[in-house]
């Protein structure tokens, strides 16, 4: 039997420039610290080898430093490292891999970069690798795989990085092409593919392993690795899908009307804020009153949460007579408070926003003057 861990799309040193610097620095750091579980996980298994399908490195300018850690963390299992060059790391004539092959580890790496046999576990196996070169290539790289000569009573196993045909949406079908009968036509007994970031069965024995730690609002089941059990040539493998990722990166949206009580009770819902990204997205409308409460909830939520990216511009101000009524003015500025309510109304007004913003402020500032003035000693209540 053969056992092999199966997994893509690493992309150690990948910037995560739209963040701030401490939790940039922790995102990257986690690349790490998921090479060194995926190796943890493929000693106690005992695995033959770990297949890396592709994009192990954001690209090819990586440091020498990110290179050394992720020996470092490879170095907990000890079987072999079959890497395969993705686009984002194709294998060039000056690569990470060229460097890679020039630094001595503890770990046992086959740099996959020549279409060419790999032999597995005295033979047992035969890994068929299709490297890419450049970052986008026209021509269907494993097509080779079909005339492959392997011995007898051997596994077939092939590694590639790109986009099968006509089982992917279209916009991950714009280079590197894999045809979709690719592990008839090859005999194979198992298709270890990188490039799609999520984990799927995207044909018969053909898996994308997706990226063991996610790194962008999914809607695809990343955060795994394929555990691959193949008793004889020609027997069906057994995958199991097996949970690496340490963040969960997630979308949410929320429709709110009248009230924010949905919000905490879907929140709450969050197992692990401290390790939660969430996208968040609201709609619907709320009278002042309740968007200042959601304005307090969203920033303790904010402080709980990883991260939090908040889109509101479907969420109107929909001022109430209660509302109105606490701002308790007269005259002019009764008349401007009134003038704002109608300009924050209207869909078609290009001060919208700036209206509804000029509105909450007002009636924020006003019940904090009330306050101030209720409680008598210079500071407003709680």
């Amino acid at each position: 039997m053969i056992r092999i861990l199966h997994t893509a799309d690493w992309q150690v040193g990948k910037p995560f420039g739209q963040f701030e610097p401490d939790r940039r620095g922790e995102l990257r750091a986690e690349r790490f610290a998921v090479v060194a579980r995926i190796a943890a996980l493929a000693q106690a298994r005992g695995c033959d080898a770990v297949l890396v399908a592709g994009d192990a490195f954001d690209d090819n300018t990586v440091s020498d430093r990110d290179l050394h850690r992720t020996l470092e963390a490879m170095a907990g299992f000890s079987g072999s490292w079959i890497m395969l060059p993705g686009n984002h790391d194709a294998a060039l004539s000056e690569s990470v891999w060229t460097r890679l092959r020039r630094r001595s580890g503890q770990a046992a790496v086959v740099i996959a970069d020549r279409p060419e046999p790999i032999d597995l576990k005295d033979g047992a196996a035969v890994i068929l690798p299709a490297p890419l070169t450049r970052r986008h290539e026209g021509a269907d790289l494993t097509a080779w795989f079909d005339h492959a000569e392997t011995p007898a009573g051997a596994v077939r196993i092939g590694l590639a990085h790109g986009s099968v045909a006509n089982r992917l949406p279209a916009k991950a079908e714009s280079g590197n092409p894999i045809a979709d009968d690719r592990t008839e036509r090859a005999r194979l007994d198992y298709l270890a593919l990188g490039d799609w970031h999520g984990f799927v069965e995207i044909a018969p024995r053909t898996v994308y392993a997706g990226t063991p730690e996610p790194d962008r609002y999914p809607a695809n089941e990343p955060g795994h690795v394929a555990i691959v059990e193949i008793d004889a040539p020609g027997a069906a493998p057994r995958i199991e899908r097996v949970r690496t990722a340490r963040f969960d990166w997630r979308a949410m949206e929320l429709r709110l009307d009248g009230a924010i009580d949905g919000l905490d009770a879907a929140l709450a819902e969050l197992t692990r804020p401290g390790e939660t990204l969430l996208d968040l997205t609201l709609t619907g409308s709320l009278p002042l009153r309740e968007r200042v409460r959601l304005d307090a909830a969203l920033d303790e939520w904010s402080a709980r949460l990883f991260d939090l990216r908040l889109r509101d511009a479907g969420l109107i101000d929909e001022p109430d007579a209660e509302d109105l009524d606490l701002i308790d003015v007269g005259g002019f500025v009764r008349v401007a408070i009134d003038r704002l309510r109608e300009r924050a109304a209207d869909p078609q007004d290009p001060e919208r926003a700036a209206a509804q913003l000029a509105l909450r402020m007002a009636y924020v500032e006003h019940r904090r003057l009330l306050g101030t003035a209720a409680d008598g000693s210079g500071t407003a209540k709680g």
